[in-house]
């Protein structure tokens, strides 16, 4: 979204915030729609903290937050922590942040290992494709 923004810097008007919501929601489509279901296509984001004290997906115009809610289009939503010496990901939400996964997947708290993440993805959804994880 952000190359997309500095690509329309010089437009003027809400159109090109129009536009840009659009191009993010086509492409998440077509990753849901035009991709083999052992496809894991994983979306990076920044964050950013609400008014109220919210942890969401930052977004570039209003669109996306107000109509959409990005992350309303994803069934798993990782948010990654740190505490200046070991980062993890967060994998349901604490009441302040966006996290989300289904139920049994994750542990709450898990390593910010993308690895490990696509390994579990694969064994709950049974897709194949990924290494069994040790038992610790």
């Amino acid at each position: 979204m952000a190359f997309e923004s500095f690509e329309k810097a010089n437009e003027t008007g809400y159109g090109k915030f129009t536009t840009m919501a659009v191009n993010f929601y086509n492409l998440v489509q077509f990753v849901i729609k035009q991709t083999p279901p052992d496809v894991i296509v994983y979306f990076l984001q920044h964050t950013e903290k609400t008014d109220d004290g919210r942890i969401k997906a930052k977004t570039l115009g209003k669109m996306l937050d107000s109509q959409l809610t990005l992350e309303g289009l994803f069934s798993i939503v990782l948010l990654c922590r740190t505490d200046g010496t070991r980062h993890w990901f967060e994998t349901q939400s604490d009441g302040f942040s966006t996290a989300k996964s289904p139920m049994g997947m994750f542990e709450r708290e898990i390593e910010n290992d993308l690895k490990l993440v696509d390994t579990l993805i694969r064994e709950y959804w049974e897709l194949g494709g990924g290494e069994s994880v040790p038992e610790k």
